[in-house]
């Protein structure tokens, strides 16, 4: 909904241009429509006719002129005008925002206010949003000012806009103050909001807000379920996520290509690519970012052969594949450990579609040979980029590389690089001292810790969310804030009994190697995802699969504890870490132990 010119506004402008409205000028602008060549034919005869004074002819073109994008002739073109009036402007100025030059809006809005007119709702809600597109906040208080001085503080489409201003600039805690003093909340306010809560990664607090909106009974729209299915694929909250794909269904709502790919995505981050693909199968219209996202989540799921299946499917039958798509492709390849099929794909980004990689597909190249063990071929690969080429995550990826493959010397020589460049990521100095751990040289972990205490560094917390019932619960290592933490507790030590039992022994390496034994294994027991999954165990029924998605790498102890427990509780135990899914069954994972 948008806000309306005020109907006497409307009326005058009206009456002013009524005897033009079938005249042959008019006509042919009609006929002309957002065409530039055939508008300037006409404003050509509109001159030649002595009509180039008359608001309604210029007001209609030069509101042509801006949709079909032409912006230079169309602030050309309005520098003529002699004498614009309220609607003129108006007309500009929406037209300026909603067919993507936000900056020439504000121009417009500055030349009203030089001619002094006053603005209306009208005016306010359009230039609103355009500093809502540039992210103008300052500008954006500026006009807020403005809009209080003028007394249409109170208007729910200006209103509406302001909120979205607000959200979009991240300052969510003034949006949601003017969001809650509004009287009517139109669907657009909330969207704004629901949307401002899940972009600024408040997930939890869209989805909340989204349960409100259907307390009040107000009635959702397809951009609503793509920003709530957004928040649903960020905490795995699959049950939120189905009940919104059926209620699309239930309504008759179209499945347009933005749903359709918040679809696809919030099934692939939630573990379930299968109901992905079917999405992705059923919708009539696929742009590259629905390729995209549906060879993406194969490759998060380890499942690369498919990937490359549908990207060969894409390449034939689909849009041309993009940046990001060589991304997935390429995160695909290393997630499986397919090196022909990746090093082909980066050779054909550059050669048949022409695409200059960037650091994250080289990051993604380093990763995909590190994880293979192929350390030389991968340092090769990173002396080989310029300078400019070079950036931190590229060297990142093979510290990461090294640590996974013990490779003490190396790990070592890079992780001295990655120190003097970015001396204050604590992840450098984590994986460092992990290297030192692996190679048995305790007194460098020493100086390593030491170091990041000086600095004043802490290591990433680590938490991990699962969804029961539709609601998300929260758990960090050694978490007791829980109402029945005392029962999750019991339960996590008895489940970690039967595991040992089943062969189960504690990965020492996962924590600080100083500790007795005693200690690491009580360091182990309680990370925050076997802390989840115990939470799951006890509040699902029997065949339920659990699903928990976690904000770091699983350690190694965890998923080695996790096999286990998915054979002493007979459960599928699906887990989303930062880099990847784990689907565990009967004591394996899908990841083959290549993760």
């Amino acid at each position: 909904m948008e806000a309306k010119p005020p109907l006497q506004q409307q009326e005058i402008h009206l009456q002013r241009g009524e005897s033009h409205l079938h005249s042959p000028a008019y006509q042919a602008l009609i006929r002309a429509g957002p065409r530039v060549r055939p508008l300037q034919q006409v404003h050509a005869q509109i001159v030649v006719l002595g009509k180039y004074r008359n608001l309604a002819l210029l007001t209609k073109l030069l509101t042509l002129a801006c949709t079909a994008g032409s912006i230079a002739y169309t602030r050309r073109l309005f520098l003529t005008v002699p004498n614009p009036d309220s609607f003129l402007f108006n007309s500009l100025i929406k037209a300026s925002s909603k067919f993507g030059f936000p900056t020439d809006a504000i121009w417009f809005y500055h030349r009203m206010l030089l001619a002094n007119i006053s603005p209306s709702n009208y005016t306010f809600t359009s230039v609103i949003k355009a500093c809502a597109n540039l992210s103008a906040i300052r500008l954006g208080i500026g006009i807020h000012s403005h809009v209080l001085v003028c007394g249409f503080g109170s208007d729910s489409f200006v209103q509406a806009a302001l909120v979205a201003l607000y959200a979009k600039s991240s300052a969510l805690a003034v949006a949601r103050k003017l969001f809650d003093k509004m009287r009517e909340r139109t669907i657009v306010a909330w969207n704004s909001m629901i949307s401002g809560y899940d972009q600024n990664g408040f997930s939890r607090e869209a989805i909340d807000l989204f349960y409100q909106l259907r307390e009040e009974g107000v009635e959702p729209d397809s951009v609503t379920f793509v920003s709530v299915l957004s928040a649903c694929a960020q905490l795995g909250a699959i049950g939120l996520g189905c009940w919104v794909h059926d209620y699309v269904v239930r309504s008759g709502l179209d499945v347009n290509v933005i749903l359709g790919t918040a679809l696809i995505n919030m099934y692939c981050r939630c573990g379930n690519v299968t109901k992905a693909r079917d999405v992705f199968d059923l919708m009539s219209e696929r742009n590259v970012i629905a390729w995209t996202a549906m060879i993406s989540g194969y490759g998060i799921h380890g499942y690369g052969r498919e990937a490359m299946e549908l990207f060969g499917q894409m390449r034939v039958h689909g849009p041309r594949p993009n940046n990001v798509t060589f991304v997935s492709v390429l995160t695909a390849c290393a997630h499986a450990g397919l090196i022909q099929e990746g090093r082909c794909a980066f050779a054909n980004m550059k050669q048949e579609y022409g695409l200059v990689p960037g650091v994250e597909h080289h990051v993604c190249m380093v990763d995909m040979l590190g994880r293979a063990g192929l350390l030389n071929e991968a340092y090769q690969f990173v002396k080989g980029l310029n300078l400019r080429e070079i950036n931190p995550a590229v060297w990142t990826a093979m510290l990461g590389a090294c640590k996974m493959h013990k490779n003490f010397d190396l790990g070592v020589q890079v992780a001295e690089y990655l120190l003097a460049v970015e001396p204050e990521n604590p992840g450098h100095y984590v994986l460092l001292s992990n290297i030192f751990a692996s190679a048995g040289k305790m007194d460098r972990v020493e100086l390593v810790r030491n170091l990041m205490v000086r600095r004043g560094l802490k290591k990433q917390v680590g938490y991990s969310t699962i969804e029961v019932n539709q609601k998300t619960y929260l758990f960090s290592m050694g978490d007791k804030s829980h109402p029945v933490t005392d029962e999750i507790y019991q339960y996590l030590d008895d489940l970690m009994s039967r595991c040992r039992e089943a062969g189960y022994v504690p990965a020492s390496e996962s924590v600080m190697h100083e500790l007795e034994e005693e200690e690491i294994e009580y360091a182990l027991r309680y990370h925050s995802e076997k802390l989840a999954i115990a939470f799951g165990l006890l509040k699902t029924s029997l065949g339920v699969p659990i699903r928990v998605v976690k904000n770091l790498r699983m350690c190694e102890d965890c998923h080695s504890a996790i096999k286990y427990i998915s054979v002493v509780s007979n459960r599928e135990i699906i887990v989303r870490d930062k880099l990847r899914f784990h689907h565990f069954r009967n004591g394996s994972c899908s990841c083959l132990d290549y993760w």
